[in-house]
């Protein structure tokens, strides 16, 4: 059930109608059943892995709430955490890598001349598998580090891990204050109603007008990738924007989905494309799995505590991960190397840029911050490449292609793209320059202004969008 979909504009206002009228503990219980319902959509069988997942982790957690009040010791907790980041990272490993291990074994014998048979059994992916993975991960670590105490309730964990609105793309919320939520009483607030309602719309604006037109522009080019630099180019570009108005519009309507029912979820993206280095961007983007990675994986590899060469290759381990995180293919391997490079790569120039930031004042200052965002970008929009390719060669052929990136410009491909981003871009340049990224909550903005902009949204959504598309992060 896609949020761009008749079905769910039909399922949730079912879903908030009755919610209203229950008292708090009948709302979780009706939230759960709604949960499954809106996952089973897809396929029932998905809800298996899921349940067998999350029992093992309320198991293991409650076992480890238990060792850690009677103090015993940390080898008696640690048999229990590796119980379920086996089950967890099992489970999202044969599901997710299953296929993508046998073609890789089958092509390498090919090397050598030897073609073995392939297994009949071909393993289906279930949808969000990655996202609900880290979010219930992060429940068992955090009780284990006693940063948490385990809930009694498993219902109430089932819940912070089913719930509808960030099940199958996110953000990925950590348990610490999802559960809290779903423990404490609720009640929606006006103010909640209003940013809901805000960020709703303005999710489906990104997804239904900007994303789901520039999609064909994006195909036409990566389908078919002999096409000129300057075709490369533009295709490239509409993708940097494909992807964030896709992802940041699925995150936008389920925090204002999750505000309607008085939940508050993290926020995922804060304008990645204005970032000024590669550290500075993964603060921005994917907010809520690069500081998963951080606190989970980075720093447990031990972070920058030891020599830089240590810092070095956990940054590299750490993005390499992040990258098969979000596809069993060679071109995240290659994505997550990619960044890992820029981010050393920033390190070393920090010595160099520091002083240069420092001094940059006054008339220089505008022009040496626009520098920084457009060689930020240019970065980003080669990853995205990477991102994107479907094979080792197109990655090559593409690559190949940057070199003389004005030949053969698509006009009409570029025009079209830069009306469709137009607005966003405007809305950011507000939103970067007043610090606020819900625009309807700026005083200067006058209340006919924002009537007159929903008003165009809404026309934009319902008579302009493109040819719906799932959200590309469904995949993942």
């Amino acid at each position: 059930m896609l949020f761009n979909s008749l079905e769910f504009l039909l399922f949730l206002p079912c879903v908030l109608s009755i919610y209203y009228l229950l008292p708090h503990r009948r709302q979780n219980a009706f939230l759960v059943l709604a949960s499954c319902f809106f996952y089973a959509s897809w396929d029932w069988r998905f809800l298996l892995p899921l349940l067998f997942s999350t029992t093992i982790d309320y198991f293991c957690a409650a076992k480890i709430s238990a060792l850690v009040e009677i103090d015993a010791p940390i080898a008696a907790r640690r048999k229990y955490l590796y119980l379920s980041l086996v089950t967890n990272l099992g489970l999202l490993a044969f599901f997710k890598y299953f296929n993508f291990f046998i073609d890789s074994f089958h092509d390498l014998f090919l090397l050598g001349g030897i073609d073995l048979p392939k297994p009949a059994l071909r393993v289906i992916l279930p949808i969000g598998i990655s996202f609900y993975t880290f979010q219930a991960l992060s429940y068992t670590i955090d009780v284990y580090r006693g940063k948490l105490h385990a809930t009694k309730s498993f219902w109430d964990f089932f819940l912070a891990v089913l719930f509808f609105p960030h099940l199958v793309a996110g953000p990925i919320q950590r348990a610490s204050t999802l559960i809290a939520q779903v423990v404490e009483p609720r009640n929606t607030t006006r103010a909640q109603v209003i940013d809901g309602l805000h960020l709703i719309m303005w999710g489906f604006f990104k997804k239904i007008y900007i994303a789901d037109r520039l999609a064909p522009i994006v195909n036409q080019v990566f389908d078919s990738p002999t096409g000129s630099g300057g075709e490369t180019v533009v295709a490239v570009i509409a993708f940097a924007f494909q992807i964030y108005c896709d992802f940041s519009g699925y995150t936008d309507i389920a925090r204002g989905v999750a505000k309607l029912m008085g939940f508050e979820f993290m926020l995922n993206f804060n304008l990645p494309y204005f970032a000024t280095s590669p550290p500075d961007f993964w603060k921005r983007w994917h907010i809520s799995l690069s500081s998963w990675l951080r606190d989970y994986l980075y720093i447990s590899l031990g972070g920058n505590r030891d020599s830089i060469v240590r810092t070095y290759r956990n940054l590299m381990i750490t993005m390499v991960l992040g990258g098969l995180w979000h596809g069993a293919a060679w071109n995240f391997v290659i994505w997550g190397l990619f960044h890992g490079a820029i981010l050393i790569g920033h390190r070393f120039a920090v010595p160099v840029l520091e002083p240069i930031t420092n001094r940059a004042h006054g008339f220089w200052r505008m022009p040496w911050l626009l520098l920084r965002i457009a060689g930020m970008f240019v970065l980003t929009c080669y990853g995205w490449l990477l991102f994107r390719a479907t094979s080792l060669e197109q990655i090559v052929t593409m690559t190949t292609s940057l070199a003389q990136p004005l030949v053969g410009i698509p006009i009409d491909a570029l025009r079209q793209v830069l009306v469709l981003i137009a607005p966003l871009i405007v809305v950011q340049i507000i939103q970067y320059n007043s610090e606020r990224l819900e625009f309807h909550r700026l005083k200067w903005l006058p209340k006919t202004a924002c009537a007159v902009i929903y008003a165009l949204m809404l026309y934009s959504i319902v008579f302009l969008g493109g040819t719906p598309q799932a959200f590309v992060y469904f995949q993942f």
